[in-house]
């Protein structure tokens, strides 16, 4: 159901802290004009701890209308809290989102039982879920044994793994029947080779052209092709994360003009060293001039 390239979207604020509606809208015309397959709206990237319940929801309706069916939107509405996470879940998939990107629950680090009731409960909703294994940000992994008995369920169909573990990838391939979508850019094109089949992408938030293209010409038996993109653009994959996501991927876009460079506390500004890192980075790859 989902493969391919899945831009893991910031959302743009303006100079009063507002969600900056207009900018989103031209940052999804942008997605869809550089070819990637779907949007997730709401996540990590999106800066999704600091937004509003009421933001939340009118950031995940307008990627649905803006991308009316032309790229599929997989709707961030993860939680730390079950009840949370059915509520967001619910309004997605009543306005008509493809997918739900479901996190593991953070803090209060709920055991293996606790995971495998939590998303449970969201994926009876009947919105296709893809689970979202991050342990270096929420404390726990979603082991492999749960993985697997959550994979009969019939709405979860995908995983994004971010534990940075290839190996991890091969034994998702070889004992659950999902989709198996990278967490990690710099790692995409190794998990393709043991069996991934795409990207939740932050790079593709400002290549989504080159991203795109590497995946698919993965996804198409073109390794060289792949490889040679890869090669390219491994730096930036590297640069984007030298400080928290999604502030550099943020101040990148700030860079090119296209967002304001605004977060929420408690993110905020790079360092002056690692802003100028970045920019040379940009520089050196061709998106700045």
């Amino acid at each position: 159901m989902f493969e391919g390239v899945y831009t893991a979207i910031v959302t743009p604020f303006t100079p009063d802290g507002a969600v900056d509606d207009q900018t989103f809208c031209a940052l999804l015309e942008a997605q869809i004009d550089g070819g990637v397959d779907g949007v997730v709206p709401v996540g990590t990237t999106g800066e999704s701890p600091t937004l509003t319940f009421e933001e939340h929801h009118e950031v995940i309706e307008r990627a649905i209308d803006v991308c009316k069916g032309r790229v599929q939107v997989i709707a961030g509405t993860g939680g730390n809290s079950t009840e949370e996470a059915l509520e967001l879940t619910r309004h997605a998939k009543d306005r008509g989102a493809d997918g739900t990107l479901q996190v593991t629950p953070y803090y209060n680090k709920p055991s293996q039982q606790g995971l495998i009731r939590h998303f449970s409960a969201i994926a009876d909703i009947g919105l296709p879920v893809v689970l979202y294994n991050i342990p270096g940000r929420t404390g726990i992994p979603i082991e492999l044994d749960t993985i697997s008995e959550l994979a009969g369920h019939p709405n979860i169909v995908a995983v994004k793994e971010a534990a940075g573990s290839v190996d991890q990838v091969s034994l998702l391939v070889r004992t659950c029947d999902l989709t198996i979508l990278s967490g990690d850019d710099m790692l995409t094109l190794p998990m393709m080779v043991v069996g991934a089949k795409g990207v939740i992408s932050v790079a593709s938030n400002i290549i989504p052209a080159d991203v795109s293209k590497m995946v698919h010409a993965a996804l198409g038996g073109d390794w060289e092709t792949a490889r040679n993109f890869h090669g390219r653009m491994h730096k930036l994959f590297c640069d984007l994360f030298l400080e928290t996501n999604p502030v550099p991927v943020k101040t990148s876009l700030a860079m090119m003009g296209k967002v304001e460079e605004i977060f929420r506390l408690p993110l905020c500004e790079m360092t002056a060293a690692n802003r100028a890192a970045l920019e040379t980075s940009l520089r050196d790859y061709g998106v700045l001039r």
